[in-house]
């Protein structure tokens, strides 16, 4: 089962709106898709239950309490990690993962916890000799700002692939509400702001 790890020391960066999205893009494409919650919160866990029963089917895993083995067979698995992991977690959870997602918001603030994130990461063998790799997302952009153009700055010097940059919509919390994503809806307006995540799969697809 090709599994995805969405992680961030940094809270609030947008770890479980990219774990949900990516779940339904990976449900609504006829994977069987299984969605693990790692976080206390289970941010991840209550947004399937608010999941429409029409809406393309998915399965959520409780891992707040201890991790356990992606299932064996086809299929896409995301993992929704919480902030503020310790460096035995994260081994734990890289060692699960075939790609690691990594979510940056346009704040000096999530830029700084980033950088000390990527920083354990490239101590561990599998980042260190390139056999996994770390596609990192710019969160939450708004075009001709400041904070994007700084956070630009910051992407190119960071030594990864930066594969795409989400744009900030009220359709995220929106669709977050009742247990849907822009991968279950239609529209023009839905396909632009959809089309930020064309990189991100196309990679996924190629990787898998």
């Amino acid at each position: 089962m090709f599994t995805v790890l969405v992680a961030n020391i940094k809270g609030g960066c947008g770890k479980t709106t990219i774990a949900t999205h990516l779940a339904a893009a990976f449900a609504t494409s006829g994977h069987h898709t299984l969605l693990a919650d790692v976080d206390r919160q289970k941010s991840s866990l209550g947004w399937i239950e608010r999941r429409p029963t029409d809406a393309a089917s998915l399965t959520g895993l409780d891992w707040t309490k201890e991790l356990a083995s992606p299932p064996k067979g086809p299929g896409r698995l995301v993992i929704d990690a919480p902030a503020a992991l310790k460096t035995k977690q994260i081994e734990e959870l890289v060692k699960l993962a075939d790609v690691i997602v990594l979510p940056v918001l346009p704040s000096a603030f999530d830029e700084q916890a980033t950088r000390r994130f990527l920083d354990k990461l490239e101590e561990l063998k599998p980042i260190a000799k390139n056999k996994k790799d770390v596609l990192v997302i710019g969160n939450r952009l708004r075009a001709r700002t400041k904070s994007a153009d700084r956070l630009d700055e910051f992407l190119e010097g960071i030594g990864h692939k930066v594969v795409t940059r989400i744009r900030d919509t009220q359709l995220y919390p929106d669709t977050a509400a009742t247990g849907l994503s822009l991968f279950d809806l239609k529209g023009k307006r839905i396909g632009e702001f959809r089309a930020d995540w064309d990189p991100l799969l196309s990679f996924m697809a190629a990787a898998d």
